[in-house]
């Protein structure tokens, strides 16, 4: 006598899906908190700028190297939540919209957290004290380090959260209000290429940077409840 196969349960396939508005809190916390400790551990002296002198920063890297290491690390585990919270959104935006807004917030944000992983390598390798004996690579370390951190992985965040807001306008997902603002803080991401030529603009990259994580973290809770 022939058994009837039992068929497959059939789960949604949201309820496989992360929380989006967890996984961008836990990616902000995770490098404010690279922040705060490295500022901490070194005695409460901030990460030297790139356009700041030369010999500052590479006394900083040799005097605070646990700092610059713990700063560094953290960086690079807050690409972690950020990478989950690109895979998981990707499957939303095509439910909601087709074609450019999914596609951009797909290359902005796997862009992002690859310049905020290779940001945290460079950042840990001027730990090394065999690299903080030449101040010639120690300082073209910092500036790359700075470039990937800092304008392009925010100009690739704001292209994450332009995507973001753009295909949630069919459906309208989200507010009108916060589709603006998201659009608004896209554009300030966009336009801190400019402290590269001007670096008077460089005063954008952390309104941009911190203003997009808060974006981000409202949007995630406000699309899993859409």
């Amino acid at each position: 006598m022939a058994v009837a196969a039992e068929s497959p349960v059939a789960y949604p396939a949201r309820s496989l899906e992360p929380p989006l508005g967890a996984l961008a809190a836990a990616f902000a916390a995770v490098f404010v908190a690279g922040l705060a400790i490295s500022t901490i551990r070194a005695g409460g002296s901030p990460f030297p700028s790139p356009f700041a002198d030369a010999g500052d920063a590479l006394d900083y890297f040799r005097d605070h190297r646990s700092a610059v290491r713990t700063g560094a690390v953290l960086q690079y585990a807050s690409a972690i939540p950020l990478t989950l919270f690109v895979a998981a959104i990707t499957p939303r935006l095509r439910r909601q919209a087709e074609g450019f807004g999914p596609a951009l917030a797909t290359v902005g944000g796997a862009l992002a957290a690859v310049f905020l992983f290779s940001s945290g390598t460079i950042s840990w390798v001027l730990t090394v004290p065999e690299v903080t004996a030449d101040p010639a690579t120690v300082r073209a370390l910092h500036t790359l380090a700075f470039l990937v951190g800092g304008p392009a992985n925010v100009l690739s965040t704001g292209l994450l959260i332009a995507g973001i807001a753009i295909s949630a306008l069919p459906r309208k997902a989200l507010s009108p209000l916060l589709v603006r603002i998201g659009l608004a803080i896209a554009c300030v991401g966009l336009l801190t290429t400019v402290s590269l030529t001007f670096t008077a603009a460089a005063f954008l990259l952390p309104i941009a940077r911190f203003t997009g994580m808060i974006w981000l973290i409202i949007a995630g809770f406000r699309l899993a409840r859409a």
